[in-house]
């Protein structure tokens, strides 16, 4: 049996496509057909998505947590917890991100992802994101400073192993760093310089080795000056190197989107949340990596007033970026479907809607709320 989306405007996200049926099959996009030139069977499931975008699901490759859960509380019930919200705006897949910790901390993690089935109604995880604990005390933001250190064998190994770990952020100036980028990359994992005070030229060697990507440009590293191009600079020059951004317009200002936008380009800037616990809940005294943070008007403060990651959903980054950078719909949604799937080696198996990738599937209405999200062809969630 098939579902046909039918009556919707369908975003791939890089065409825009009025009067076609999205086919699904088997949990595959099968065909997008011009009205009228899709076969019917008996028994099909009709979807009616009259007045709505149909666009490819959210990818989150940077998200802590949400609804009171996160990554290292290392039981199903977190993971399931996030993913159901997840769902909720629009993502369909998610690298579940994890902080500076002890090293038993760390591989409980990557153990219970290992062991964890995919919710019902829910997003997918698809990895995990090591953020640190191989990075920079100077630039360390919220990350706690006694679980810093540098890049072990003994440690990374197991990571690289097991088979779960996907991204991995590093200050690729710190001992070890460039060794664990070179094994890393030969085992399939991506790399992401992050609270980090690398030159221009420490980045530069790190993506001749193969780091690909920043870790929430701007926040959490050396910025640029016009005579040392510093960490941002190496960033935001290098073309092989994709720039995460947070926009939530605290952590960078609106302006400061548009421009990384501009000299990136959306098939080089990558949208996501670093969403802690507090997302989808209220003001209020939360942890992160097992620190005090605070959240008032939506924002998450460490105790000294840094920041500490966000309250954003993803959906409501790509409005918000459609306001600061002056995109269209699609090219919003590049950021956070193709783009992200390109720089994770998902290309034309995520963030797309064409023949042959999978059934990741979200409908929005005009106000960008979405009305319905589905994964591998399952609907896991409908709003009301």
């Amino acid at each position: 049996m098939a579902t046909r989306i039918r009556n919707g405007t369908l975003v791939t996200p890089r065409e825009t496509l009025v009067g076609h049926t999205l086919v699904v099959e088997s949990g595959k996009i099968a065909a997008l057909a011009a009205a009228g030139r899709e076969p019917e069977r008996p028994g099909d499931e009709i979807v009616d998505a009259q007045g709505l975008w149909v666009a490819p699901g959210l990818i989150d490759v940077h998200v802590h947590g949400a609804v009171g859960h996160d990554t290292m509380d290392a039981t199903p019930e977190a993971i399931w917890g996030m993913a159901r919200f997840f769902a909720q705006h629009g993502v369909t897949g998610y690298l579940a991100t994890t902080a500076a910790a002890p090293p038993e901390v760390l591989q409980a993690s990557i153990d219970n992802l290992a062991a964890c089935r995919l919710p019902d109604d829910g997003a997918q995880h698809l990895g995990l994101h090591i953020e640190g604990p191989y990075l920079n005390p100077n630039y360390r933001g919220a990350q706690p400073a006694q679980y810093l250190r540098d890049a072990d064998p003994g440690e990374y190994e197991p990571w690289l192993a097991s088979g779960q770990v996907r991204l991995i952020t590093v200050a690729p100036e710190c001992p070890g760093s460039l060794a664990l980028i070179r094994r890393g990359v030969e085992a399939g994992v991506e790399f992401a310089v992050g609270h980090s005070q690398a030159s221009y030229e420490q980045v530069s060697e790190a993506a001749d080795l193969g780091l690909r990507q920043a870790t929430h440009t701007f926040n959490g590293m050396l910025g640029l000056h016009h005579r040392s191009p510093g960490t941002v600079g190496a960033v935001l020059a290098d073309d092989r190197i994709y720039a995460q951004i947070i926009p939530d317009g605290v952590h960078l200002h609106p302006a400061v989107v548009k421009l990384i936008v501009r000299a990136k380009g959306l098939a080089r800037t990558i949208l996501i949340t670093d969403a802690v616990r507090a997302a989808g809940l209220g003001d209020g005294d939360y942890t992160l990596a097992g620190e005090p943070i605070t959240v008032r008007d939506g924002i998450c403060r460490t105790a000294d007033g840094g920041l500490a990651g966000s309250t954003l959903t993803l959906d409501a980054a790509v409005g918000n970026t459609m306001r600061f950078a002056g995109v269209t719909l699609g090219q919003g949604l590049t950021m956070a479907t193709a783009t992200p799937a390109e720089a994770m080696g998902w290309s034309g198996r995520k963030g797309v809607l064409a023949p042959g990738a999978d059934a990741d599937v979200i409908l929005l209405d005009a106000d960008l709320n979405v009305r319905l999200t589905m994964v591998a062809g399952r609907t896991v969630f409908r709003a009301s």
